[in-house]
C-alpha cells in the first residue's frame, strides 16, 4: 500500500486551522476523507502563442496560448487543487515556429517562444506530439534539453533552453538503447487541501502519475528524421507495462495524455487514434488531442453540435460525448491552437486505506473562451505577449520578405469543397512542375524509363475550416508595377501549410487513382435528393487534410462527384485527355511524404509505390515556383494558374436545402470566381460558420 500523508499540524501555519487544533499523526488518514481535483489540458497549440495570425497579419481573438492562459487561472480560482497538462503538438505549425526552427533556429541558451510562454502558464507536465518530430530530433533534443541516447544526435553541450516542466512519452524508444526518449511516465506529488470526515480542511499530498503516447505513423510522416533511429510501440501495450509500475509507486491517480482521436474499430498496435482503446487500461483519466475536435460538447451557451465522429458512434461504443465519458473513464479534448481548456474536475474519498475516485462526483468540461454566457469573450492574459514580443515581431518581419511576384486575383480556401481552385491549383502546379523536371533531368535509369507516364499532382485545401471560422487560406491580389511589394514570404505557408512536409512521387494505376479521389471524396455527406430539411454538404472538417484535389498540365485530367451515393461510389467519369482511365493505366502522382507513406489511409498508397523523395519540402517548391513566375512574367495569373477545374458535381436536383459551411461575407467572391453551385448566404452557425446555400443542379 503506498504511503500517504495528512498534515493537520501545518494547516494552522497555512492558515487553515485554528490554534490549538487536535492534529492526525503522520500517515493516518482519516476514513472518508475527500480531495476534489481538477486535471486542466490544452493540446495541439501549434505554436499558437499569441492570438496573432502571421499569414494575414491580423490580430485573431479566436485563438492563443495569450486567452487559454486566462482561462487556466479562472480554472484554478475555482479549482485551487489543479494540475495544468499539455497533451501535444507544441512546436510546429506556424511562420513563428517555422523561424525558429528552420529559417532562424533558436540557440541552446535561448527558449522556444511557445515554451517561454507555457513556463509563464507553469504546466506540470505534457506529452509530445506527432509534429514534435518534424523539424529532426537534434533540435527536439535541444529545445527539450533533452539527451536521447540516439547516436549522431546530440544536443549541445550544457543545459539548453526547455520546458520548466517534465515531458514525458511511453511508446517511443531509441533503437540503440531501447529506452524511452523521455521519461514514459513522472509521478507528480501534489500538497492539495481536502475535507475531512469532519467537515473541516485537511493538508493531503495526492500523486498523480501521467504517461503519453504518440501515433505509431510518425515513423511514416516523418521517416525522413526517424528511420532507424526510434521505434514505436502501441499505445496500449505501452499503457499495460507501466499503468501497474505507477501504482505499484504509489500513484493515486493516473492520467494518460494520449495524441490520438477516438477509432473504436478493432485495435491494432499500428492505429493511428488509440485513445478509445486507453481506456480500457486502468487508467483513471483520459485527455486527448491529434483531432483538433471538442470532446465533450462544448457547454457554453449556443455551443455548436457534437462533431458527428463523436456523435454517429454506436451505443456499444460507450462513448458518451455530452458528458465526456469513454467506456466510463472520464475524457477531454480542448480542441486545439489554445481555443480551449480541457477540465476534468474529480473526488477522491480515503477509502480502506486508498484513494477512490468517486465517479459520480466526476464532471467533464471543454471550455472555450465563451463559457460564461456564450458571447463574451476572455481577455489575452498581458504576460504572454511580454514574454514573446521579441519573437513576435521578429517573425512578422520574417513574414513580410518579399518573394518578387505578384498576382491578379485572391488565392481563398472558401470555397475548395465546391469546386474552387484558386489556392489549390498553384501548389500542383508546382508540385508537377519539380516532379516532370526531376524525370527529365535524371540519370538514374529506373526514373529516366518514367518519362513517357503521365505526371499528374493532387494536394488538400489545408487551411478551409478545420480550425474554425478563421482557419482559411486567403491570399489578396497582390502588387502591381506601382507597388512592387507583391506576395510575401508569408504567402506560401498560408496556401501549402505544413512546412515539414516534403514533395515526393508514386507510380500508380488507373484502378489505385479511383480508390484515392473515392476516399478523397469521403469528406461529403451522403445527400438524399428527396429530403426537405437542411443537409450539410460538409458535416466535418476534421480531416480536411484529406480531402484530395487533383490536377494535370492543360486539365487533362477530368471527374465527377455523385453525392448522392455512399462513401466508395462516388466518383464517375474519371478521364485523362478525353479519354476513360482504366484500372491498368500508369500514372506518376506528385504529392507530400506524409501522403506517399500512407498517412490517411489511401487504399494502395503506403510508401511501397514511391519513386522519388525529395529533400525539398513542398511549402519550398510552391515559393520556389512563384518566384520562378515572377523571375519569367512576373505575375500569377487567374487564367494561368487559378481556374481550372478538374472536377464537378454530378448535377443533382434537392427537394430541401443543402449547406456548405465557410467563413461568412465571402458570396461575392464565390460569384467572381465562378461557383455557380454556391448560390446564398445565410445565417451563422454554433461555430460562427455562414450557411452557404449549394444548388447542386448547377
Amino acid at each position: 500500500m503506498k504511503r500517504n500523508h495528512v498534515l493537520l499540524a501545518a494547516l494552522a501555519a497555512a492558515g487553515l486551522a485554528g490554534c490549538g487544533e487536535p492534529s492526525t499523526p503522520e500517515g493516518a488518514i482519516a476514513e472518508g476523507t475527500t480531495v476534489t481535483l481538477a486535471l486542466l489540458e490544452t493540446t495541439d497549440i501549434h505554436s499558437n502563442v499569441l492570438g496573432y495570425n502571421y499569414y494575414s497579419l491580423a490580430d485573431d481573438a479566436t485563438l492563443g496560448l495569450d486567452r487559454a492562459s486566462t482561462l487556466v487561472q479562472g480554472a484554478r480560482v475555482e479549482n485551487p487543487n489543479n494540475v495544468l497538462l499539455d497533451d501535444g503538438d507544441v512546436i510546429q505549425g506556424t511562420l513563428l515556429g517555422d523561424l525558429q526552427a528552420v529559417t532562424s533556429p533558436v540557440k541552446c541558451a535561448d527558449t522556444l517562444a511557445v515554451h517561454k510562454a507555457m513556463n509563464v502558464m507553469k504546466y506540470d507536465a505534457g506529452g509530445l506530439g506527432n509534429h514534435e518530430f518534424n523539424y529532426g530530433l537534434p533540435f527536439l533534443s535541444q529545445v527539450t534539453n533533452t539527451d536521447f541516447g540516439i547516436p549522431g544526435v546530440s544536443k549541445p553541450a550544457g543545459s539548453c533552453g526547455a520546458p520548466a516542466f517534465p515531458l514525458v512519452l511511453a511508446n517511443v524508444t531509441a533503437v540503440a538503447t531501447g529506452k524511452t526518449l523521455y521519461e514514459p511516465y513522472k509521478i507528480l506529488t501534489r500538497d492539495f487541501t481536502g475535507t475531512g470526515p469532519d467537515g473541516k480542511p485537511v493538508a493531503v499530498k495526492i500523486d498523480i502519475g501521467v504517461m503519453s503516447f504518440v501515433p505509431p505513423q510518425i515513423l511514416d510522416w516523418d521517416q525522413k528524421n526517424l528511420a532507424g533511429k526510434v521505434a514505436v510501440g502501441g499505445a496500449v501495450e505501452a499503457a499495460k507495462q507501466y499503468v501497474p509500475e505507477m501504482r505499484s509507486k504509489g500513484a493515486d491517480l493516473v492520467v494518460a495524455l494520449s495524441h490520438g482521436g477516438l477509432d473504436t474499430s478493432a485495435y491494432s498496435p499500428k492505429m493511428e487514434n488509440q485513445s478509445y482503446h486507453l481506456s480500457t487500461t486502468g487508467i483513471d483519466a483520459l485527455l486527448i488531442g491529434h483531432s483538433h475536435l471538442i470532446f465533450p460538447k462544448g457547454k457554453e451557451a449556443g455551443a455548436a453540435a457534437l462533431d458527428p465522429s463523436f456523435a454517429n458512434l454506436p451505443a456499444s461504443a460507450k462513448v458518451d460525448g455530452i458528458n465526456g465519458f469513454v467506456n466510463g473513464v472520464p475524457t477531454v479534448m480542448a480542441q486545439s491552437w489554445g481555443r480551449r481548456l480541457g477540465i476534468v474536475k474529480m473526488t477522491l474519498a480515503y477509502t480502506n486505506g486508498q484513494w477512490v475516485v468517486q465517479k459520480d462526483k466526476t464532471t467533464v468540461e471543454s471550455r472555450g473562451y465563451k463559457y460564461k454566457d456564450g458571447t463574451t469573450s476572455v481577455a489575452a492574459d498581458p504576460a504572454i505577449a511580454a514574454a514573446v514580443q521579441a519573437e513576435h515581431q521578429a517573425t512578422i518581419a520574417y513574414a513580410k520578405q518579399p518573394l518578387g511576384v505578384s498576382t491578379d486575383f485572391e488565392m481563398s480556401s472558401y470555397f475548395s469543397l465546391v469546386g474552387d481552385v484558386t489556392a489549390i491549383q498553384l501548389v500542383n502546379q508546382a508540385q508537377l512542375d519539380y516532379v516532370k523536371a526531376m524525370i527529365a533531368s535524371s540519370t538514374d535509369a529506373t526514373l529516366a524509363s518514367y518519362r513517357n507516364i503521365p505526371v499528374i499532382s493532387c494536394s488538400a485545401p489545408f487551411k478551409a475550416g478545420r480550425n474554425g471560422p478563421s482557419d482559411f487560406t486567403d491570399v489578396a491580389p497582390g502588387a502591381s508595377s506601382a507597388n512592387p511589394v507583391g506576395l510575401q514570404v508569408r504567402n506560401p505557408g498560408d496556401i501549402y501549410l505544413y512546412s515539414n512536409n516534403n514533395l515526393q512521387a508514386v507510380k500508380i494505376k488507373g484502378s489505385d487513382l479511383k480508390a484515392w479521389l473515392e476516399t478523397a471524396a469521403g469528406q461529403y455527406a451522403q445527400i438524399d435528393p428527396a429530403r426537405t430539411a437542411e443537409q450539410d454538404l460538409v458535416p466535418s472538417y476534421g480531416t480536411i487534410y484529406n480531402y484530395d484535389v487533383f490536377y494535370a498540365e492543360n486539365n487533362a485530367l477530368q471527374y465527377q462527384i455523385d453525392v448522392t451515393k455512399p462513401v466508395g461510389s462516388r466518383i464517375v467519369n474519371l478521364s485523362y485527355q478525353g479519354k476513360p482511365v482504366a484500372a491498368g493505366d500508369d500514372f506518376i502522382v506528385a504529392t507530400n511524404d506524409y501522403r506517399a507513406g500512407g498517412g490517411g489511409n489511401f487504399p494502395g498508397i503506403d510508401g511501397s509505390k514511391t519513386i522519388i523523395k525529395s529533400p525539398d519540402a513542398n511549402q519550398a517548391v510552391v515559393s520556389n515556383y512563384l518566384q520562378k513566375i515572377g523571375a519569367t512574367s512576373g505575375k500569377v495569373s487567374l487564367a494561368a494558374n487559378g481556374s481550372a477545374r478538374s472536377w464537378s458535381f454530378v448535377k443533382t436536383a434537392t427537394a430541401g436545402p443543402v449547406v456548405l459551411r465557410s467563413a461568412p461575407g465571402h458570396l461575392a467572391l464565390a460569384k467572381a470566381n465562378g461557383i455557380a453551385v454556391v448560390t446564398a448566404e445565410g445565417g451563422l452557425d454554433a461555430s460562427g460558420f455562414a450557411k452557404y446555400a449549394v444548388d447542386l443542379s448547377k
